[in-house]
């Protein structure tokens, strides 16, 4: 079983946590060609501004099992970044929920701990550019440890 870390916008995350479907672009085929049922992700999204007084920390918002295999579709049903067009992540495969994070786990008090990202001061250059990527056991375990932990 591989453990995966997912990078989403909020409002994609919700779709994927409303439609239980996780969904990458072409270009991405080789990452996702390698999952396999039974595998988790863990949903990443970056921070968001709200407006001037608020912005939103870099979370994690949930665990999901990949429950089926790969397949196309290109129903529009996420939103695109502004940079990708209008690019609809027809590479896509179905999810259960594990686990929603209630409040999300903030991302940046695990840089330190988390053995995946090596460069701890540009740590962003870890998942940008990249819809998904493998991490390992104690990484997947350090997250979920921090999910149960009493926050917010």
């Amino acid at each position: 079983m591989t453990r995966w870390l997912a990078t989403s916008t909020r409002e994609n995350a919700e779709i994927v946590t409303k439609k239980q479907i996780w969904g990458v672009p072409k270009r991405d085929v080789s990452q996702i060609n390698r999952i396999r049922p039974g595998d988790t992700i863990l949903l990443y999204v970056g921070h968001e501004e709200i407006d001037k007084d608020i912005t939103l920390p870099p979370a994690i918002i949930g665990c999901f099992e990949i429950v089926s295999s790969v397949y196309e579709d290109t129903d529009p049903i996420f939103t695109a970044p502004r940079k990708l067009g209008n690019e609809v992540f027809p590479l896509r495969f179905r999810l259960k929920t594990v686990t929603i994070f209630d409040p999300p786990v903030e991302f940046t008090p695990l840089i330190p701990k988390l053995t995946f990202i090596t460069e701890k001061k540009q740590w962003s250059e870890h998942i940008k550019g990249q819809a998904m990527r493998a991490i390992a056991e104690e990484d997947h375990a350090l997250i979920m440890k921090a999910a149960k932990t009493p926050r917010g």
